[in-house]
């Protein structure tokens, strides 16, 4: 992860992009950076057997994780993916669990400034002048945000309580059928 510590945005001309969420958030983004960045080169991740909508073949290279299976064809993938110097990365964080793994290995091992996608084309990139952005955005996901936060943190403190009745009633109706048995 190059550039965490620094707020410079790098230049667009080595980009990888990985497609870990619904195909539709790249259909939308993809030709709006080819019009953008005329020059850029970009790469893409992705699980799906076919291409984004506006992909350019002719401008980057498709790596499809079921190309690597097992350990050592992830480290392979990896190796690959860190000698093509790339200045900077995006992952879509849609909320659906496509491909958590590999992007989060992805982010941590490729050397290059990364951005983050929602379904909703809003987009931040993963610096530390963003943390309060990312510190929101964790707890979005997590269900601690908002009025759904109150909901899960007091289904969290009933858990252990509904658990330690429920033991000692199984506790107290076994024991009542264990004395009832003997006094036959």
């Amino acid at each position: 992860m190059r550039y965490f510590f620094r707020k410079r945005i790098p230049p667009f001309d080595r980009v990888l992009l990985v497609e870990s969420g619904s195909r539709y958030v790249f259909d939308n983004l993809l030709p709006g950076l080819y019009e953008i960045y005329p020059n850029m080169r970009l790469d893409l991740v992705t699980c799906y057997a076919g291409l984004p909508e506006g992909f350019r073949e002719d401008r980057g290279q498709v790596y499809r994780v079921t190309d690597y299976p097992g350990r050592e064809g992830r480290k392979r993938l990896y190796a690959e993916l860190a000698r093509k110097n790339y200045t900077a990365g995006g992952i879509i964080c849609s909320g659906e669990p496509i491909m958590t793994k590999w992007k989060w290995m992805l982010v941590a091992r490729i050397p290059a400034k990364f951005h983050v996608f929602n379904e909703n084309g809003d987009y931040f990139w993963l610096d530390y002048t963003q943390w309060s952005t990312i510190k929101h955005f964790i707890l979005f996901r997590a269900g601690l945000a908002g009025a759904g936060a109150v909901r899960l943190l007091a289904t969290l403190a009933a858990f252990p309580l509904t658990l330690l009745y429920l033991l000692i009633f199984a506790g107290w109706t076994h024991l009542r059928r264990d004395l009832r048995l003997r006094s036959r």
